[in-house]
């Protein structure tokens, strides 16, 4: 059985994280390997504070503890264990493209060549300077990365994408337009 349908299969008997293994870490650029990468379990309570602060991150501390029914200090002290812990990586703005004259969106596959492999670092590092890119997934399959990209119009794209095809560790690209992204309301 392969290691992908365990932790399917795992997922769905028991709702849980799947876990990790040491060679998966190892793979990931800019992530130092870890054989211990295994965090503890999520409770009800830890669900419940990172529903509400994916809806709203800058939610008072008062307003969440109030939310999950715990004390306002043990509100704290869970948030706090969440980002050491991992599961919190970071607090963002979710800013419109379109309102900063960048309205066209696109997710951008990239397979890189076969000799370009040991540069997976610098090629996110490149790529992620780019002030087009919004985000870089590292993806297994057919393509090595996703480019979540954000320009002014067509030709800025066009422009874009032929200027990352003459990347020398870009073995090809395929390009598909974002109609609409619409984020659900709660992931846990």
């Amino acid at each position: 059985m392969n290691f992908i349908r365990f932790c399917v299969m795992l997922l769905a008997e028991n709702s849980e994280r799947c876990p990790v293994r040491e060679e998966t870490s190892k793979s990931v650029p800019g992530r130092a390997a870890s054989p211990k990468d295994v965090r503890p379990p999520l409770d009800d309570i830890d669900r419940t504070l990172l529903r509400a602060l994916e809806r709203d991150a800058r939610i008072p501390n008062n307003a969440l503890a109030e939310l999950a029914g715990i004390a306002p200090s043990t509100c704290l002290t869970r948030v706090r264990a969440l980002r050491e812990r991992g599961v919190i990586r970071g607090y963002h703005a979710d800013v419109d493209p379109a309102a900063v004259g960048h309205p066209l969106q696109a997710m951008i596959s990239v397979r890189l060549q076969s000799d370009a492999r040991s540069n997976l670092a610098a090629f996110v590092e490149q790529v992620g300077r780019l002030p087009e890119v919004r985000d870089v997934y590292f993806l297994a399959g057919d393509d090595d990365y996703m480019l979540r990209v954000a320009t002014a119009d067509s030709s800025a794209l066009r422009d874009f994408v032929m200027t990352l095809n003459t990347h020398p560790d870009i073995a090809g690209t395929r390009t598909s337009l974002i109609f609409e992204h619409v984020r659900p309301p709660q992931t846990h």
